[in-house]
Parts: structure tokens; C-alpha cells; sequence
């Protein structure tokens, strides 16, 4: 098994950056709590995790197939309980172009559902939290 990094720096304010490989991912929170909404917040990018897995996915079954893309997109939309402030329910859909092949339409979508992000949804990890001084 072999362990992953991700480094986690604050850049000011409630900004929070990630640095994942050769990549910055850089995050902020919407005014109303308390930052200057320069970036999606980490929740925003959890969802489009989620939207963008999901696209690749299904651009990955047109290309091994040679169907074109072109026109092709994904719209994601969710909902939250209002009781408890969670997300319960998450609808993906596939917009397909003009002349897709009828005879992969349930198939796309099956292989925009094997997405990696859903499947850990469904199998979450186990979360491990610590804190130690720095040095």
C-alpha cells in the first residue's frame, strides 16, 4: 500500500490552500462566512468532484468507443434535508448530442455511475485524525 500526500497551507484570512502533487488547489469561503469568495470553498469542490468523476467517466466510454463529444455534457443538481443541512440527494445527468448512438444511451450512464468519487462515497474511507507540534 503505498501513502499519498496532500499539504495543506493558510494563506490568509479563511482561505485554505492544498497542494496535491504539482497542483495548488486554492479555496475560500463565501462572504457571508467570513472570507472574500476569491475560490469555491471545500464543499464546492467536493461536489464537482463528484460532476466532473462522473463526466470523465462518460467521456471516457465515448472515446474508447469514437463517439463525438461534441455538445455532450454533464448537469449535476442536488438537494439538502433542511433538517439536518446534508445533502440527500444528488441527480446526474447525462446531456447527450444529436445523433449519439441510441444503443449506448444506458450504457453511458452506467459507466458515468463507476465513477472512483461515488464509489467512495459508497465505501468510505476510514478517517484518521490527529494533531501534533510542528518541528
Amino acid at each position: 500500500m503505498s501513502e499519498k500526500e496532500i499539504m495543506v497551507t493558510f494563506p490568509g484570512g479563511v482561505k485554505v490552500d492544498a497542494r496535491s502533487g504539482e497542483f495548488t488547489v486554492r479555496t475560500d469561503q463565501p462572504v457571508k462566512a467570513g472570507g472574500e469568495n476569491s475560490a469555491p470553498s471545500p464543499f464546492d469542490l467536493f461536489l464537482v468532484s463528484i460532476a466532473t468523476c462522473a463526466g470523465y467517466y462518460a467521456l471516457a466510454f465515448c472515446r474508447e468507443r469514437n463517439i463525438a463529444v461534441e455538445g455532450m455534457s454533464v448537469r449535476m443538481t442536488w438537494t439538502r434535508d433542511p433538517e439536518i443541512k446534508m445533502i440527500d440527494r444528488i441527480s446526474i445527468e447525462i446531456r447527450l448530442p444529436a445523433g449519439f448512438p441510441e444503443k449506448y444511451r444506458a450504457a453511458v450512464v452506467k459507466a458515468a455511475s463507476t465513477c472512483t468519487v461515488k464509489a467512495h462515497l459508497a465505501k468510505p474511507p476510514a478517517f484518521v485524525m490527529e494533531a501534533r507540534i510542528a518541528g
